[in-house]
C-alpha cells in the first residue's frame, strides 16, 4: 500500500504521508459535503428530479476529483459549484425561461470549449486579460446573490409592499402559518448563528455541522409538534424516509438529457459565455489561492502542472452535464485539507471515496429541508463577499464597475446581468476617462463588452 501510494503520489517528495493525506481528505469532504444537500434543492427549483441530481452531484464530484488527483497530483477536490448552480436554476431557467435541458447543453458545450482551451495557454491568457477588480466584484456579487437565495429559501425574506420584506412573524401567528414557515425561519436564523460560532472557532466542517444541527433541531420540533409540515406552503416533513432502504436513486431523469436546439441563437451564446466567465475565474482563482496556501507556486507565482488541473476541471464539467448537474468546478474548501497537511492527489482520492459512499445515504441528504441548508448558503455567500476587500475603492474607474457588478446580481436576480453591467461599465468608464492609456487592459474585455451590448440590443 505504502509503495503504491508513493509511486503514484510521491508522498515523501511532497513531505507528507498516508495518515496526513487521509485526514486531509476527510477534512475536505466534511467541509464541502453540504453540496450534496444544497445542489439538489437548488436545481430542483429548475424542475429537475432531486434524487437524480443528488446522484449526479455525488458521481461528478467523485469522478472529477479522481481525474484531478491522477492528472495533476494536487489535493484539489471538485463538485458542482455554488453560484453556478444558482445561475443555472434561477437565471437561465427561472428568469430567461429556458428548459433545464437547454441549460445542461450550455454547460456541456462550455466544458468542451474549456477542454480545448486547456490544451493550450488560452484559458490562462483569458484569465489574465480580465481586470482584477471585475474578478473580485463578480465573486462578491455572486456571494450576495447566494445569500439572498438562502434568505428566500428559509422564508426569512418574502414578497412585500416594498418588493421584499422580513418574514411577518406576527401575522403568521395570527393566520396559523407560524408553526410551518415561521418555525423554519426561526431555525434558519439559529442555524446561521450556530454556523458563525463554529467558523469563529475554526471548527473543521463548520458549514456541514451547521446544516446538521439545524436539521436535527427541525426533526426535534416535528416530533414534539412545534413544526407542522404543510406541503401547500412548501414545508415538508424533515424525517428521512428509509422505506426503500439505502438504495441509490435513479439517474434516468437527468442523464444525457442535454438539449442543443438553441445552440445557434444569440441568447444561448450569451448564456454559455456567462457560464464560462464565472467558471473561469472560480477555477483559476481557487487553484491559485489554494496552491499559494500550500506553497505550491513557483518563484514566478505560477502553478506547475496547472494544465493537468485545468483539464480535470474541464472534463468534470462536461461529464457533470452528461450526468445531469450544473458546472463542476474546483472547490475553495480544498484549502481545509491543505491546512491540515494535504499535499498530493491522495487527499482527493480519499475525498472521492467518501463522495462514492454518500450515494448510499440519499434518504438522509434528500430529507434535509431548505431552512437547514439556508445557513450554508448565507455563510458561503459571506465568504465569497470577502473578495471585495481586494478591490481598490480609491480608484473609481476600477471600483465603480466592480460595484455595479456586485449590486446588479442580487437586485436583478441574475448573475449574468451583473457580469454584463460590470464589463460594459468598465470599458465605457476607461474609454471615456482616458484611463485605458495608462492601464494594460486586455483586448478580451472589449470583445466581451461588445457581445453584452449586442445582447441588450437584439435579445
Amino acid at each position: 500500500m505504502n509503495s503504491l501510494c508513493e509511486k503514484f503520489f510521491k508522498l515523501s517528495e511532497n513531505g507528507t504521508n498516508i495518515k496526513t493525506e487521509f485526514l486531509a481528505g476527510v477534512t475536505t469532504f466534511m467541509t464541502m459535503a453540504y453540496i450534496l444537500a444544497v445542489n439538489p434543492l437548488i436545481l430542483s427549483a429548475a424542475g429537475m428530479d432531486s434524487g437524480a441530481v443528488f446522484v449526479a452531484t455525488a458521481l461528478s464530484a467523485c469522478l472529477g476529483t479522481l481525474i484531478m488527483a491522477f492528472c495533476s497530483n494536487y489535493p484539489f477536490v471538485l463538485a458542482p459549484g455554488m453560484g453556478l448552480n444558482a445561475f443555472f436554476a434561477y437565471t437561465v431557467v427561472g428568469q430567461m425561461g429556458y428548459s433545464w435541458q437547454v441549460a445542461l447543453g450550455a454547460v456541456f458545450i462550455e466544458g468542451i470549449i474549456f477542454l480545448i482551451l486547456s490544451l493550450t495557454n488560452v484559458r490562462e491568457a483569458i484569465f489574465n486579460c480580465i481586470p482584477p477588480a471585475l474578478k473580485f466584484g463578480v465573486s462578491g456579487g455572486i456571494g450576495l446573490f447566494i445569500t439572498f437565495i438562502g434568505l428566500q429559501s428559509a422564508k426569512l425574506v418574502v414578497d412585500g409592499p416594498t418588493l421584499v420584506s422580513l418574514y411577518p412573524f406576527k401575522a403568521a401567528i395570527a393566520n396559523g402559518e407560524f408553526f410551518s414557515t415561521g418555525i423554519g425561519a426561526v431555525l434558519a436564523i439559529l442555524g446561521v448563528l450556530f454556523t458563525a460560532v463554529l467558523l469563529a472557532k475554526k471548527v473543521p466542517g463548520a458549514i456541514l455541522w451547521g446544516i446538521v444541527a439545524t436539521w436535527f433541531a427541525g426533526m426535534g420540533c416535528e416530533v414534539i409538534g412545534v413544526y407542522v409540515p404543510n406541503p401547500q406552503l412548501g414545508m415538508f416533513s424533515v424525517m428521512p424516509d428509509f422505506s426503500r432502504g439505502l438504495s441509490i436513486p435513479s439517474l434516468a431523469p437527468t442523464i444525457m438529457q442535454m438539449d442543443f436546439s438553441g445552440i445557434f441563437t444569440f441568447n444561448f451564446v450569451t448564456i454559455m459565455l456567462s457560464f464560462m466567465f464565472v467558471d473561469l475565474f472560480d477555477t483559476l482563482g481557487t487553484l491559485i489561492g489554494v496552491a499559494s496556501k500550500a506553497n505550491m507556486l513557483d518563484r514566478y507565482g505560477r502553478l506547475p502542472k496547472i494544465r493537468g488541473a485545468l483539464l480535470a476541471d474541464s472534463i468534470a464539467t462536461a461529464g457533470g452535464a452528461m450526468l445531469g448537474t450544473s458546472t463542476v468546478t474546483t472547490f475553495v474548501e480544498s484549502s481545509a485539507g491543505v491546512a491540515v497537511g494535504g499535499r498530493t492527489g491522495l487527499t482527493g482520492v480519499v475525498s472521492a471515496g467518501f463522495f462514492a459512499i454518500s450515494l448510499l445515504l440519499s434518504p438522509i441528504f434528500l430529507a434535509i429541508p431548505a431552512f437547514a441548508t439556508a445557513p450554508a448558503l448565507i455563510t458561503v455567500g459571506f465568504m465569497m463577499l470577502t473578495s471585495i476587500m481586494n478591490i481598490d475603492f480609491t480608484d473609481f474607474s476600477e471600483a465603480i464597475p466592480a460595484f455595479l457588478a456586485i449590486i446588479a446580481m442580487p437586485f436583478t436576480y441574475s448573475i449574468s446581468e451583473g457580469i454584463a453591467l460590470g464589463v460594459i461599465s468598465y470599458v465605457l468608464i476607461h474609454l471615456t476617462s482616458g484611463n485605458y492609456r495608462f492601464k494594460n487592459i486586455g483586448g478580451i474585455i472589449y470583445i466581451l463588452a461588445v457581445l453584452f451590448v449586442l445582447k441588450y440590443i437584439f435579445v
